[in-house]
Parts: C-alpha cells; sequence; structure tokens
C-alpha cells in the first residue's frame, strides 16, 4: 500500500514538472517570436517643440512590430541627436527622419541659432574690422570701440573693449563655418552677434558714435595644468 502511494506521489510531481517546464519552454518561444518580429525605434519622451534642439535625455528607444514600419521610421539615437525639430513631436511620437534638420540644413533661418534670452543683431565693418573677413559662423570675438572725443580742446582718439567673449551668428549672410580649404572665399561687410538684450543696445550705441572693431579669440584648447 505504502508503495502504491509513493508511486502514486511521484507520478503527480513528474506530470507537474512536466507541466510547468512545458509552459515555461512556451513563454520562451513566445517571447523570441515577439522578438523577430519587432525592431527598435526612437519615440519622443516627452514633448519636443518646433525649432528645439534634440537631446538624448528626451528620446527612449521602443520596439514595434516590424510590419507596416514607415520607410522613413528613426532607429537609433544618432540619427536625431544634435538635430532640430521642423514641428512640435509629441510625447510617444515614433521619430521621422523629415521631422527633423541639422543645423546646416537651416541656413535661411538665423532665428534658429539664437539662444533662449539673447537677440541676433548685425554691425557694419569693413575688411580690417573684421580681422581681415577671416572671422567665421560659431567663432567667439571682442568687441572693441574707439570714438574721438575732446580732451582740454584737443581732439583725442579713445579705445575700450566692450563686449566680450561674443558668439558670431552669420558672417553676411553665411551662417555655417567653413568646412574645406576648397570653399568659395566671399567678402562680408556686417557680421550678426548674439547678444543678450541690453549689449545689443551697448553695441548699437557704440556703432552710432565711432567705430567698432572685432578681435577674435582662439579655439584650440590649452591642456591641463599639471599640479
Amino acid at each position: 500500500m505504502r508503495s502504491k502511494i509513493i508511486m502514486l506521489l511521484a507520478l503527480v510531481m513528474g506530470i507537474i514538472t512536466t507541466v510547468l517546464f512545458f509552459n515555461y519552454m512556451n513563454q520562451f518561444d513566445t517571447q523570441a517570436v515577439i522578438n523577430e518580429n519587432t525592431v527598435p525605434v526612437v519615440q519622443a519622451n516627452g514633448l519636443i517643440k518646433e525649432n528645439q534642439r534634440i537631446t538624448s535625455d528626451m528620446l527612449v528607444i521602443a520596439q514595434v512590430p516590424k510590419d507596416g514600419l514607415h520607410a522613413q521610421t528613426v532607429t537609433e539615437l544618432s540619427e536625431v541627436e544634435g538635430l532640430y525639430a521642423t514641428s512640435d513631436i509629441e510625447a510617444g511620437e515614433i521619430l521621422l527622419t523629415h521631422r527633423v534638420k541639422s543645423e546646416k540644413e537651416e541656413t535661411l533661418f538665423v532665428s534658429r541659432k539664437v539662444t533662449d534670452g539673447h537677440r541676433g543683431v548685425s554691425v557694419g565693418v569693413n575688411f580690417v574690422q573684421s580681422v581681415s573677413n577671416l572671422i567665421e559662423p560659431e567663432d567667439l570675438v571682442d568687441v572693441v570701440f574707439s570714438e574721438v572725443v575732446k580732451v582740454n580742446n584737443v581732439d583725442t582718439v579713445v579705445t575700450k573693449q566692450i563686449l566680450s567673449k561674443v558668439r558670431v551668428l552669420a558672417i553676411g549672410r553665411k551662417m555655417i563655418a567653413a568646412t574645406s580649404e576648397d570653399e568659395v572665399y566671399a567678402e562680408y561687410s556686417s557680421v550678426t552677434l548674439e547678444l543678450k538684450p541690453e549689449d545689443s543696445v551697448t553695441l548699437i550705441n557704440a556703432s552710432e558714435r565711432g567705430n567698432i572693431h572685432l578681435t577674435i579669440h582662439t579655439k584650440i584648447v590649452p591642456p591641463p595644468v599639471k599640479k
């Protein structure tokens, strides 16, 4: 009698083990089939406003069915990081390549380069005042102002720096820096700078009173100081 009970328990345990193993393998196979039929896509993690620069923290990777996927679907973060939204992109929306543009593609709209809280303002320059027309967009410059004033009834030139480390948005109508030595050189007679509103007034006032010269900063990053 006892041996029959043991045999029965062993049989029941064997059935339970078989069912559990079958269920586990079935879930594994189902998940494998799902993974084979989906692809990663890039979605907006929150609302991305029109003309906003896209960063990685605004995006997430999601899995969606492969069938019916749009040909312009973005599948990697690197495809859109650093680009600009051409219109509002809603949270959860899958990004498509035609919904974003690079800064180089936005060469007609300097307003898309101006950062929040700043203004773009142009100032007239000649060949010498613009460092021989060697200043390029995205350079940093200082603004030096000179005017003639009376000192003891004698005309005296007074020169001072009025602005420092100002970002250059454009030179003439060019908003992208030269990318190769083969690029055609073009002279320009104006430089557009990115300034705080109050600094814009300072620059305009100075340009009306006297002469403006720009001095350019280096782009070379110095090595760390050894201790």
